[in-house]
């Protein structure tokens, strides 16, 4: 028998490894100011920053793209065999983007990060979480969000790695060298991934549910990713997470121009304003995660939302530095949590028969909001020349995710409440045939 907590730490290292992605801003300016991509076929068609951005955007969509495509075969396969792909996906996708620089050929690139490692990316994302849910059914949420956390942190890690090599050497150089390490960390941690035998329990875990101290969390049902794709509160989660998602992308990808507008600071200060950001990213996985497990996830969502609505309505108006910065990394750690709950969140509507596959579903969403996100707050800030408007909408958006987040509440009341008298009836039948025998 495997230690529980080694295969969360495993989970933690490939998601650490793919969390790098969030550190993609470092490589902007570098390939920018090296290669004269303008003059290719894609600075012509998208121009030169944008092409480059487009490699940041391949990679997210393939990200969601390939969760939900290779889910059923994480599900399948299972996490070992599942985490090995994602390891030589993301790993060969590093190495062929770093080939892709030394030779000064932007296709590569896109070939190499932004499509291998994306595959890499979304096979790596849902590997651990619906093995780490079997692993902890005593607490999903901390569970999922310890693993989670490590893709928030990931980008800490990554840029300071990254540009530290950057300037000692080159692109390419940091390309092999964090693309090789990568490949090791998340190879080993795949290698000690594994599923619990069948029903199994934590040790204390089932005398504390036969004493009544704890409870074993009751799955609403036990469904298909097919089955589940056809349910309304399946597109409700995926279009709370859209919002939540799309608007928090939105942020990152301003933070630094709207620190500036908005409250005077300098670049550099903005910098460091955004640099923080990744910690709150990675300690609203792990914090808000924990929390639900306490005060359920229905909830939890529900206070994402309210937060939210309050914090982009605030944030245009405010202009202490001070407050800017508590509103603005308080919107990061819902971000993250939205994140780190989901998957409890599916176990708990849809059962851990095929999570990994409904998990991978919902992240489409993630592909979307990728594209929506920044697009979206680049279109209105140049029609307006201010985020201010944006902020709104945001907030607006987050009313639309607060009333989906009610209905799905209510949705939880009453199917609780059929499973409870369900579970009552067949009591009372076999305690009626009992008591005949």
């Amino acid at each position: 028998m495997k230690n529980r907590w080694l295969i969360a730490l495993s989970g933690v290292g490939i998601h650490i490894s793919i969390g790098s992605v969030y550190s993609w801003s470092v490589f902007n300016l570098p390939l920018a100011s090296t290669y004269a991509w303008e003059n290719s076929w894609a600075g012509q068609t998208f121009g030169e920053g944008s092409a480059i951005a487009m490699t940041f955007s391949l990679a997210i969509f393939f990200l969601g793209i390939s969760a939900a495509i290779m889910g059923r075969f994480v599900e399948r396969r299972g996490p070992r065999v599942s985490g090995m792909v994602a390891a030589s996906f993301f790993g060969s996708g590093m190495i062929l983007a770093g080939i892709g620089t030394w030779i000064g050929n932007i296709y590569l690139l896109w070939l190499g990060y932004g499509v291998l490692g994306g595959i890499g990316l979304g096979v790596g994302y849902i590997t651990p979480v619906s093995t780490l849910i079997k692993w902890f059914p005593d607490r999903r949420g901390l569970a999922t969000g310890l693993a989670i956390m490590g893709f928030g942190f990931g980008s800490t890690i990554a840029s300071v790695s990254f540009n530290g090599i950057i300037e000692g050497y080159s692109i390419p150089a940091a390309f092999f060298v964090m693309g090789s390490i990568y490949f090791v960390v998340m190879l080993g941690s795949a290698l000690y991934l594994e599923r619990p035998p069948q029903d199994w329990m934590p040790e204390g875990f089932k005398e504390a549910i036969a004493s009544g101290k704890k409870q074993a969390v009751k799955d609403l049902s036990q469904m298909t990713a097919n089955e589940a794709v056809k349910k309304p509160f399946f597109w409700g989660l995926w279009s709370m997470m859209f919002i939540n998602i799309s608007c928090g992308i939105g942020v990152i990808y301003s933070a630094s121009p709207l620190a500036q507008e908005s409250i005077g600071l300098t670049a550099a200060e903005a910098a460091a304003v955004v640099g923080a950001m990744a910690l709150f990213n990675g300690l609203g996985r792990i914090g808000w995660a924990s929390f639900s497990d306490y005060l359920g996830r229905g909830n939890t969502y529900l206070t994402f939302f309210v937060v939210q609505i309050a914090a982009f309505a605030l944030l245009p108006n405010i202009t202490s530095v001070i407050l800017f910065q508590i509103v603005l990394y308080t919107i990061l750690t819902c971000y993250g949590g939205g994140f780190a709950t989901l998957p409890a969140f599916i176990g708990d509507l849809f059962g851990t028969k095929e999570l990994g596959a409904i998990h991978g579903y919902v992240l489409t969403a993630w592909a979307l909001a990728g594209i929506v996100g920044p697009q979206l707050t680049a279109r209105l800030h140049s029609a307006t020349g201010s985020y201010e408007i944006t902020l709104y909408i945001f907030a607006g958006a987050f009313i639309v995710a607060l009333s989906v987040a009610v209905m799905m509440k209510a949705y939880i009341k009453r199917a609780t409440s059929r499973q409870a008298a369900n579970v009552q009836g067949e009591m009372n039948t076999q305690g009626l045939v009992g008591a005949q025998s």
